[in-house]
């Protein structure tokens, strides 16, 4: 069980291992970053307006808060890939009765209207990318309306936005707004927005670079390897095929060798039987004399010699007497010729007897022609003739 389980972790520890490296062989959306996009947002504004909102009220929320219970901020913003935004806020809301408001209490509900013009500059600039939180600083400039008493501002703020995907996600941020006009007093604006994305443009970030990097040496390392095993692999096949050519032309070289050893052994055999001569009968006769008997004495001792030959025995006659007679004859003479060689012990499927009678004369002798007894006696003969080795 023991084992079992070590060979299980092995085996999952070398899954993971593989899985993680191919995983570093992709970029993913945490190598990217957005270089430029628009922001809609839609969401409420909270207003502190009590002429000193950094001091003793600070944190009395009950009293100076004044917000509306529905959406009250709507924004558009574009921001480029230097870290810059440019943005657009217009904002309502209404100043309820005893809130307090430039350090009075407010006797009459007055309504607020405002558009801030901003410029931003995302920090994620200076301290790097998360990919899901922006916190950013903004400054610009202003107008307000409360009751129809207008105030031009200044306006300094901070905030962040928190993306749940590249499309959507949260805004907050707080401004400080200080009246531009002698007299004016100052003011704070909360808001908190769900935000909209568009109009993405991506690009890689510090790490995507690096991981594309990384990618790009482990791929190149890979064609190296790749192309060192291709290279093996050719020289691997180019031995093999050299030594499988080597082989074939040994084994060339070796069945030449046979066949020309072969074919002199056969010629040299072939030629002890030619030069044994033939046998020869006398006229009107198949008997054998001592003569005819010693040369095929000398043939059986070739042939037990090499044992993997047939001979074709061939008897014929002179052209004197007629074609059939001279067929039997011929026959006759044959099978004496075999029947002497078969008593000396050969096999008789290595005999392949043929009577051709008077045809095949080896010279001019046939019936018409004039020839002497020594000359008819070459035709009178039996011939031996290699038919397999």
């Amino acid at each position: 069980m023991k084992n079992f389980r070590t060979h299980l972790f092995i085996a999952l520890s070398l899954v993971a291992s593989l899985t993680s490296a191919q995983e570093s062989m992709e970029l993913t959306a945490k190598d990217s970053i957005i270089k430029s996009s628009w922001v809609l947002g839609l969401g409420i504004n909270i207003v502190e307006d009590t002429a000193t909102p950094f001091g003793e009220t600070f944190l009395r929320i009950e009293e100076t808060w004044n917000a509306v219970p529905y959406p009250s901020a709507l924004s558009i913003q574009r921001n480029f890939s230097n870290g810059m935004g440019i943005k657009a806020v217009g904002t309502y809301n209404r100043y309820k009765v005893g809130k307090l408001i430039d350090g009075a209490i407010n006797m009459a509900e007055r309504e607020y209207y405002a558009i801030d013009g901003m410029l931003s500059y995302d920090l994620n600039k200076i301290f790097g990318e998360t990919g899901w939180f922006d916190p950013f600083l903004q400054g610009g400039a202003g107008y307000s309306s409360i009751g129809n008493v207008g105030r031009t501002t200044g306006n300094v703020g901070f905030g962040f936005n928190t993306w749940f995907n590249d499309t959507w996600g949260l805004n907050f941020n707080t401004m400080g707004k200080w009246g531009i006009e002698e007299g004016s007093t100052k003011q704070i604006q909360h808001a908190a927005s769900v935000v909209y994305r568009f109009g993405v443009e991506k690009e890689l970030s510090k790490k995507g670079m690096e991981h594309l990097a990384l990618i790009e040496a482990m791929k190149k390392e890979q064609q190296r390897v790749q192309d060192s095993t291709d290279a093996a692999d050719r020289a691997a096949e180019l031995a093999k095929r050299l030594a499988e050519e080597q082989e074939a032309a040994r084994l060339a070289a070796a069945e030449k060798a046979r066949i020309d050893a072969e074919n002199k052994r056969k010629a040299q055999i072939e030629n002890d039987i030619k030069n044994l001569g033939k046998v020869y009968f006398a006229l009107n006769s198949s008997t054998l004399n001592s003569e005819s008997k010693a040369t095929l004495t000398q043939l059986v001792n070739l042939m037990q010699e090499t044992p993997s030959i047939t001979l074709e025995v061939s008897s014929y006659t002179d052209s004197r007497g007629t074609a059939k007679y001279n067929l039997w004859l011929s026959e006759q003479r044959v099978k004496n010729t075999i029947d002497y060689l078969l008593g000396q012990g050969l096999s008789s499927d290595r005999l392949v007897p043929k009577a051709y009678g008077e045809t095949n004369l080896v010279n001019e002798c046939d019936d018409n022609t004039r020839c002497s007894e020594a000359q008819h006696r070459l035709n009178r003969r039996s011939e031996f003739l290699v038919i397999r080795f």
